[in-house]
Parts: C-alpha cells; sequence; structure tokens
C-alpha cells in the first residue's frame, strides 16, 4: 500500500505535472531513500528524506520541510562559540533534567499571545546513546498540543469553547562538541507519527558532531 507521501507525489507526477504541461520521467527509486548533509564549518552531519526541500531564512543553522506536510521538518541550532564552553552533553544533567530543559523551551517559543489560547508540553522519553564516533548524545521526545478558543472575542466564557488546535511530536537529539552545544529537532504532526517514525528516527540516529573547520 502506499504512503500519504507515496499517493500525494504520485498524484502530483502523474496528473498535476502532466496537465500543466510539464513531462515527469520516473526513476523508481523509493520516496524514502536519503541524502547526506554535512556542514564541516559548523561542524555537524546528518541525513535527511530525499525529497524534503531545503528552506533559507527559517532561523535555524539548517532546516529541511516536506513538500507535502509543512508540520513535519527538521532543523539543526547550536550555541554561540563565543557564549558556550560545553565539554560534554553531560553538562546539561541527567537526561531527565535536559528534557524538562526541552520541554519548556518549546512551551516558551510557542507561546501565544492569542486570546483563548493554550499549550501543553508533555516528555514522553529522555534517554542516552553512546555511537559509533565515541560521543554521548541525548535522545528526547516531546507531544505538545495547542488548545485553541473557536471564539476569542465572545463576551461569556459559555461562548468560548475551546478545542485542539494541533497535535505534533518533537523528537530531539542533543550533542556537543567543538565547544557547542547541538541540537537536532524533527517535527511531525502526531497524526502521521506512526507512518513516519520509521523515517523520522533514521535521522536521529544519523546525526552526528563531527569536528569543525575555523
Amino acid at each position: 500500500t502506499f504512503s500519504r507521501r507515496n499517493m500525494l507525489s504520485s498524484l502530483l507526477t502523474t496528473t498535476i505535472l502532466p496537465q500543466l504541461g510539464f513531462s515527469f520521467v520516473s526513476n523508481s527509486e523509493p520516496l524514502n531513500e536519503f541524502r547526506e548533509y554535512i556542514d564541516v564549518f559548523d561542524g555537524y552531519s546528518l541525513l535527511y528524506p530525499k525529497n524534503w526541500i531545503q528552506v533559507r531564512g527559517a532561523g535555524a543553522d539548517i532546516f529541511f520541510r516536506d513538500p507535502f506536510v509543512l508540520d513535519e521538518n527538521l532543523s539543526v541550532d547550536l550555541s554561540s562559540p563565543s557564549s558556550s564552553r560545553y565539554m560534554s552533553v553531560e553538562d546539561l544533567g541527567p537526561p531527565e533534567s535536559a528534557a524538562e530543559k526541552v520541554s519548556k523551551q518549546y512551551l516558551t517559543e510557542f507561546m501565544s499571545t492569542r486570546l483563548g489560547v493554550r499549550r501543553e508540553s508533555s516528555i514522553l522519553s529522555a534517554s542516552s546513546r553512546l555511537v559509533d564516533d565515541g560521543k554521548l548524545y541525548y535522545q528526547i521526545e516531546v507531544n505538545m498540543k495547542s488548545y485553541a478558543s473557536n471564539n476569542e472575542l465572545a463576551v461569556m466564557p459559555e461562548e468560548r469553547v475551546v478545542g485542539l488546535e494541533w497535535d505534533r511530536r518533537y523528537l530531539c537529539v542533543l550533542g556537543v562538541g567543538n565547544n557547542r552545544l547541538y541540537e537536532l529537532r524533527l517535527q511531525t504532526p502526531e497524526s502521521v507519527f506512526v507512518e513516519e517514525e520509521k523515517d523520522l528516527r533514521k535521522v536521529m540516529e544519523s546525526f552526528r558532531v563531527i569536528n569543525s573547520v575555523n
């Protein structure tokens, strides 16, 4: 059976593009193959799904997203080399302490000034993993939900019915190198997480902090 992404891509390449006058030659490659991204100047590498597109100016060091599901994406952030002297990811404390910090950070980032909006964050897992490069990485999973009123300007409380606005899974990998803290963040709607989990975890497992080139 086709996945959601395969179905959308098939529709695009067999129906929509031909109608617009574009020809398409299939290379019969599976859509869940990966490309490698290496940043030798900032010092990290990862794999990402080959059909994801890079978005510039997104505020992160690097940002890729699924072209069909805009809420599914990955980004990498790193601390400033002049303001941090990290020696190990354990400088953050145990994985559970790091997860608390990540959860609070996400709540702050997604804080809304809209009336009737409430954001909730819950930690799903926090663990450490020693990988083949000899470095220790923390892996953290957080669920975030946003609730919003369907009538922000209502005067009476009973007229403001609050419902679920969005429900997302965040997969985070923390690593340290070059005296800097690196954070890989993957975001996906919970509604498609099970379908996308294998690919997302492959990205997580591929993330490496490498020696940067000055």
